[in-house]
């Protein structure tokens, strides 16, 4: 719970910013006092992210102003920051969703770039001195010599809060801090926020996850269409609550499933092998198969091989040893463009590297995959009327927030490009040819959404399943593999260590199965 007598460390009042055709944030006021874990709750497009880069000079509000406390200061004074430059000075600091970090550069070179008053000849040995320290006394261990390319998504994610510790910020702001981290790394996070929180720091973090809000943060200020909603004291609120608050109705957290419908077998792997990126084994001897009208969930630890299988069931990897079948008809090593014309759908783990065009509007992205298909094309050429027909038709089901169908794909949120990725992904068939998708590979499609989103695509899911599609879903959510699969199977150092149903195990035996016990 917050200390209402602790002194407020920045206050934000009546911020409105505008973008060409969206309001982002409209009046908003909030409040953060030192030593507080402040969390900023709202769905994909809330506008928090923009509230957060007005807050550290990335945006110029065009109305409202901001308050800083400023050397122990009794009340906050009015702040002009007009670039990040001049809010690291104020001590203000944010770790992006999408990290700023050189990779062919070192930790501790990264952490010193742009750093004002640098000498021009530098003692990296004192530099990497104090970057141990700071990692030591906040429990985030990195090797300061190490190049950025070399670390993992968690590691880069401590550089980054390294960076801004180093460089002396007393408001920390953490955008989406958790959509790359393992559910092991989010705790480690937690602790570490409550540790910055309790030396007097004032932590602000950009979520959607309640999860998360509930364990992390003292108060929560909720957004919805850029807009306050509310804000209160976590301990006074459930997950309900927040999430009702959020989306402005009440949220279903069970998915209704029925019993599966099970038809024909449309995918089975044979002692599938595959190497990963490094040529280094990621697949030993995979054997599976999906029937028509089930979802068959891939559980694991990240990097036991759920993106090479992916990866092999779709086309994108070849395969070494084994077969891959599909309805009957081998298909090892056959083309991506095989797969798409034989009604495999793929939802890719990295949204925006493989998922989409970045720099070519929704409106492109969306017929990816349906372009070479009446009514979209017309012999050699695009149907212009049917490509924005079509485009639009996705935008609403799917509730993607865009400010129209030819903005950019790279200008949306995380949550609205997956959004889009999945309705192209869902409806490319079944919207253009008639047909239903015979396969659906999703690998986290609920990664980076919001409540009512996860909701929505867990109905879209089992739709899918409920017309008759084999779903193969890959999730690092328990729960979520639990509440919509039929069967998991559980993937260690690239082997199944056992196929179970959800009714006949629960998430303890599931954690004993992904750390490499193998289930008779």
């Amino acid at each position: 719970m917050t200390d209402i007598t602790a002194p407020i460390a920045v206050e934000l009042r009546g911020i409105t910013k505008r973008f060409p055709g969206v309001i982002a944030n409209e009046d908003v006021n909030l409040e953060v006092r030192v030593g507080e874990i402040h969390a900023l709750l709202g769905e994909n497009g809330a506008g928090k992210s923009t509230l957060m880069s007005a807050l550290c000079g990335l945006y110029q509000p065009d109305e409202g102003e901001i308050l800083i406390r400023v050397d122990g200061s009794e009340h906050p004074q009015l702040a002009l920051i007009s670039s990040p430059r001049d809010a690291i000075e104020l001590g203000i600091g944010m770790v992006y969703q999408h990290f700023k970090l050189v990779a062919s550069q070192t930790v501790a070179e990264n952490i010193i770039l742009g750093l004002k008053g640098t000498p021009f000849k530098l003692k990296m040995k004192d530099v990497e001195l104090r970057i141990s320290e700071l990692a030591d006394q906040y429990h985030m261990p990195v090797d300061p010599q190490a190049y950025i390319w070399q670390l993992s998504v968690g590691e880069q994610q401590r550089v980054e809060i390294l960076k801004l510790l180093y460089r002396g910020a007393d408001i920390l702001i953490l955008d989406e801090p958790t959509a790359v981290l393992t559910p092991q790394e989010s705790a480690e996070l937690g602790k570490t926020m409550r540790q910055m929180a309790g030396e007097g720091k004032a932590i602000i973090f950009i979520s959607h996850k309640l999860d998360e809000v509930v364990s992390f943060a003292d108060t929560v200020t909720v957004l919805r269409d850029g807009k306050n909603v509310a804000t209160v004291d976590v301990a006074d609120k459930s997950k309900s609550d927040l999430a009702r608050l959020m989306v402005g109705r009440e949220v279903l957290f069970k998915a209704d499933k029925e019993a599966p419908q099970l038809g024909q077998v449309v995918l089975k792997l044979e002692r599938v092998e595959a190497e990963n990126d490094k040529g280094l084994p990621a697949l030993n001897g995979v054997s599976l198969e999906i029937n028509g009208g089930e979802v068959l969930g891939v559980a694991g630890v990240a990097g036991n091989g759920q993106r090479e299988l992916a990866e092999v069931i779709t086309g994108l990897r070849p395969v070494t040893k084994g077969q891959v079948l599909f309805q009957g008809e081998d298909l090892t090593n056959k083309s991506p463009l095989t797969f798409i014309r034989k009604g495999v759908a793929h939802v890719p783990g990295d949204r925006l590297g493989m998922g989409l065009a970045g720099n070519l509007p929704i409106s492109d992205n969306l017929i990816m995959k349906t372009y070479r298909q009446q009514p979209i094309s017309k012999g050699p050429l695009l149907a212009k009327n049917a490509v924005e027909d079509y485009s639009k038709q996705v935008v609403k089901d799917f509730d993607v927030m865009t400010p129209s169908i030819d903005t950019p794909a790279r200008n949306l949120s995380g949550g609205n490009q997956q959004k889009a990725i999945l309705g192209r992904e869902i409806t490319s068939g079944e919207k253009v040819s008639g047909d239903v998708s015979a396969l659906l590979v999703a690998s986290y499609p609920t990664r980076g959404l919001d409540v009512g989103a996860i909701e929505a695509v867990r109905t879209s899911l089992l739709e899918q399943r409920a017309q008759g599609s084999a779903i193969l879903l890959i999730s690092e959510d328990l729960e979520e593999l639990l509440t919509i699969s039929d069967r998991i199977a559980v993937l260690h150092g690239g082997e199944v260590m056992g196929i179970v149903k959800p009714a006949e195990i629960d998430i303890e035996e599931l954690g004993l199965m992904m750390a490499g016990e193998r289930r008779q």
